[in-house]
């Protein structure tokens, strides 16, 4: 059959036919608007709603990231939403005016997907420009920050995650084995804080033949000591140096802490618990001495991988001093059927009320200082609504604490007082981050 152009043609517009042809296109304009018009619509609704979300991001801070968030470059992006479609925290970025945008930054904790599925390599994850950041130490692509031979790791170095913190302490150390030995008794490298990043330095360290010690002013784990019970740890894929590798999405606390403490036991990684590193000074000839109280150490190459959270935030009320008040929640079930109140917004504040909620008979209030939680992880969201619902919970936002007393807590919600029956509080308002202390040992922040 031949295809010519007259068979393609439209309708005649002349003679008898022309009703006929006003009618078919009358019938497929009429066709093109009930499809398009209402998806048309629709998306002006989408974007809009989505304008509405990141101006309220705005207004609360929450479109400012604290560590690595996708960086969007606005002449390669096409608008196509596939990165707002990847991220599996929701709410991180979205679509305004046909390009995407970053909606809430503190829900972004650096997956990298939204990167891994943009069609035109328009996004890419990192931290922006660190001379406008104030928060992270200068340091270069080997992690070597402005004071010869000491390097971050970790997330000092501005980086979340897991599988970066190990990358990191891998990288550093991989690079400080290249540099000449310490000589005499001296270490080559001493690592500060035995989290993810300074344990996987060890490990490669002992493989690199490097004279080291770990110095740790709690135990073995870091941030991951913090976690409630069972907490799953999303890690991907990671490579730790002479361990192996852990090669599942997902890790309870328990198996984690399982994993670091056999790996310290079978390569005998030498380590000094107990020690809160309080200074650091250059040595004649290069090198460091590091002090913890009356102990110090002497090393050619620093490694700082002590995280960003420093000592728990006070809420400066009367009462805190209490024994009933807790900066972190190791075992819920010795809390079962008391009256608590747990103090935060973010994730560790939320997970710590929803693992006391479920205890049987126990009465928990979270309280929060703004109007709505913005910044918490999609599951822990998916999770938490369902025991507020379900009654188990109580959200009290626009609420200050007012005081602590042995058998009450006096709270202003939404400016009202109101006393509340308490055995134990919970605050998770963050910490004082250690940037003065770096700031005297000599490091430099943003430009």
């Amino acid at each position: 059959m031949t295809i010519s152009a007259a068979s393609i043609s439209g309708p005649s517009w002349g003679g008898g036919s022309s009703m006929e042809g006003l009618l078919i296109w009358g019938a497929a304009l009429l066709l093109v608007l009930a499809v398009v018009l209402p998806y048309a619509l629709g998306f002006r609704r989408r974007e809009r709603e989505t304008a509405a979300r990141r101006a309220e991001a705005v207004s609360l801070g929450a479109d400012r990231a604290i560590a690595q968030h996708p960086q969007i470059d606005a002449l390669r992006c096409i608008g196509c939403g596939a990165c707002v479609a990847a991220c599996p925290e929701g709410e991180v970025l979205g679509l305004v005016a046909g390009k995407a945008v970053i909606i809430n930054g503190l829900k972004c904790v650096g997956h990298g997907l939204c990167a891994v599925a943009c069609p035109v390599e328009g996004i890419s994850v990192g931290l922006g420009d660190l001379g406008a950041r104030d928060d992270i130490p200068q340091h270069d692509e080997h992690l070597q920050t402005n004071l010869p031979g000491v390097y971050v790791a970790g997330e000092l170095s501005g980086y979340a995650l897991i599988r970066n913190a190990v990358a990191q302490g891998t990288q550093a150390v991989r690079h400080i084995a290249q540099q000449p030995r310490a000589p005499g008794d001296r270490l080559d490298l001493l690592i500060v804080g035995a989290g993810p990043a300074g344990l996987a330095a060890a490990l490669a360290a002992q493989e690199a033949g490097l004279r080291s010690l770990l110095v740790e002013r709690e135990a073995a784990g870091g941030t991951i000591l913090q976690y409630p019970r069972k907490k799953l740890v999303l890690t991907q894929p990671v490579q730790i140096p002479l361990y192996g590798a852990l090669d599942r999405e997902e890790y309870t606390k328990e198996e984690l802490l399982a994993i670091w403490k056999e790996a310290i036991a079978r390569f005998k990684l030498p380590l000094a618990i107990g020690h809160a590193v309080n200074g650091m000074s250059p040595l004649p000839g290069g090198g460091y001495r590091v002090s913890a109280g009356g102990e110090h150490w002497d090393a050619q190459q620093v490694l700082l991988a002590i995280g960003r959270r420093g000592t728990p935030r006070k809420l400066g009320v009367p009462g805190e001093e209490s024994e009933k008040v807790f900066y972190k929640l190791l075992d819920a079930a010795a809390f079962a059927g008391e009256q608590l109140l747990v103090v935060g917004g973010g994730d560790s504040a939320v997970e710590a009320a929803m693992g006391l909620a479920l205890q049987e008979h126990t009465a928990v209030t979270l309280a929060y200082r703004k109007e709505k939680l913005f910044r918490i992880k999609r599951r822990n969201e998916e999770r938490f609504l369902p025991l507020i619902e379900g009654g188990r919970l109580r959200a009290a936002f626009n609420t200050e604490v007012l005081a602590i007393e042995p058998q009450a807590v006096h709270l202003r919600i939404a400016g009202k007082e109101e006393t509340l029956a308490n055995d134990h509080v919970f605050v998770f308002a963050g910490g004082e981050p250690p940037f003065p202390l770096l700031k005297l040992m000599g490091l430099r922040f943003g430009r």
